[in-house]
């Protein structure tokens, strides 16, 4: 048989399948188009539902959470907690805003600064939960959050929460800021627990990697001190 024989024999018989599939394709939506049309309209309704909802029902509750929420900043930047958290009468404070607006951005943002004004209040427990609460997306906001619930546990005395969030704040979003800040915080719990290898090991990694920072221009001094601590024992 001829090569341009084989080709043609070839090129009918893969004719013949895809008219096959396409025939059994037809046969599998004649039979289950009722079905399949309620799949569709299912997709349909969710779809429009959520962009609806977003349009409708977020967006409004964002721009109104946004205009409540200034007054709770400017009662937390004068550090007046209680107005910053439970309003002054006629504005709302951040726990009524998380309450009304929990859904939306603003009150997202609203369970950070209430964990914070918990945590100066000397209220931890209370602190933890707002800020274990927030969802941060922020690259600064959400390692400060976390260190945050590591200064609250270190209040509490729970050492190794501590140090735990610590290292999980500093690991989070690395940068010159807040990595070197919550390792060299790190580093000072280890050395409270008597775990001077740990705590040289982050003060190293800040001298390494952060030189430039705060904490590096004086690291030396701790690495000093651990040191002079593990020697000792």
């Amino acid at each position: 048989m001829s090569k341009k024989k084989e080709k043609e024999i070839k090129g009918d018989q893969r004719l013949e399948n895809i008219d096959e599939t396409l025939t059994k394709t037809e046969v599998f939506i004649v039979k289950n188009q009722t079905a399949i049309l309620i799949v569709i309209g299912i997709i349909v309704v969710v779809v429009l539902g959520y962009f609806g909802y977003q349009r409708y029902i977020i967006e409004p509750k964002t721009q109104e959470a946004e205009e409540q929420i200034f007054m709770a900043q400017q009662f937390f930047a004068a550090d007046s907690l209680d107005k910053a958290l439970y309003g002054d009468g006629n504005n709302l404070g951040f726990l009524d805003i998380i309450d009304d607006y929990g859904n939306t951005k603003p009150g997202n943002l609203a369970n950070y600064y209430a964990g914070i004004c918990f945590l100066k209040k000397g209220q931890y427990d209370q602190a933890i939960n707002y800020l274990e609460d927030f969802d941060a997306d922020d690259e600064m906001v959400e390692p400060m959050a976390r260190g945050a619930i590591g200064d609250a546990y270190l209040e509490l005395g729970d050492r190794e929460k501590a140090v735990g969030y610590y290292l999980e704040a500093a690991n989070e979003n690395e940068n010159n800021f807040t990595t070197p800040l919550f390792l060299k915080k790190a580093g000072q719990v280890y050395e409270l627990m008597g775990e001077y290898d740990d705590a040289l090991d982050v003060y190293q990694r800040i001298k390494d990697k952060y030189p430039q920072s705060e904490e590096g221009r004086t690291i030396e001094k701790y690495i000093g001190r651990a040191t002079a601590m593990k020697e000792k024992e």
